[in-house]
């Protein structure tokens, strides 16, 4: 579905990253980890054709990405951040507003809208003011925002970081059920190893902006971490 090969940003003095190869297969969800200043988050803007690269080829669905063609298949993505980024209107404006950029015609966008706040359980709140959400809330309606743009690529940077547990919890694991459901190709980007066993197949560690090693998460972490489904505040 997507491909880097020899991919690289630089930022005077340095190397942002450097990655000589990653791929992201139809339906599966992808985990991209290391600590801080790995440049997880420079690499998912690229891959998401946000910013430019400094040399590589993205390859999406099999073709080179042309600078003509940027805009085109940025309407074929969604990106969620650590932050909601909604705007001042109603939760279920938000919705609206982006399916209308999209094109999506009236009707199909406020049945696309009222699916998507009901399977993130905020079907309620559709007509609420976004800006007086908590934040749990506001992150549920974003994420509704981007189901609800029919993405192929579904791309995630950090969206559970800012939510205190009990939260984080109850919104991973409806995630994890949405994923499994829609079979939506996704990259998301974590520094919380706990997050991995409910939402991704494979995992790609970054370290100092290279992809140090790339596999299925039983292979990188184990089969037990695998198997584990709950995990307590501190372990995160």
């Amino acid at each position: 579905m997507l491909e880097a090969e020899n991919l690289r940003l630089d930022k005077s003095p340095r190397a942002i990253f450097n990655v000589e190869r990653l791929t992201l297969d139809p339906g599966e969800v992808l985990a991209l980890v290391g600590p801080n200043g790995a440049g997880k988050t420079s690499l998912l803007l690229t891959l998401a054709l946000l910013q430019s690269p400094s040399a590589g080829v993205i390859r999406f669905v099999g073709r080179p990405v042309r600078k003509p063609d940027v805009l085109s298949l940025r309407r074929r993505m969604a990106v969620v951040f650590q932050d909601a980024l909604l705007l001042d209107a109603s939760v279920q404006g938000n919705i609206l507003t982006a399916l209308r950029i999209r094109g999506v015609p009236r009707r199909e966008a406020h049945a696309r809208s009222e699916k998507w706040l009901d399977q993130f359980g905020i079907g309620h709140l559709a007509r609420q003011k976004a800006r007086t959400l908590s934040g749990g809330e506001a992150q549920r309606a974003s994420l509704a925002r981007a189901f609800a743009l029919e993405p192929e690529i579904l791309f995630l940077d950090e969206p559970f970081a800012s939510l205190d547990y009990p939260t984080r919890n109850m919104l991973l694991n409806d995630m994890g059920r949405i994923l499994k459901d829609m079979n939506i190709t996704t990259l998301f980007v974590t520094h919380d190893y706990t997050e991995i066993p409910l939402l991704a197949q494979r995992v790609a560690v970054m370290f100092d902006g290279k992809i140090m090693k790339c596999g299925p998460v039983s292979e990188i972490f184990g089969e037990e971490f695998l198997q584990r489904k709950t995990w307590t505040p501190w372990e995160g």
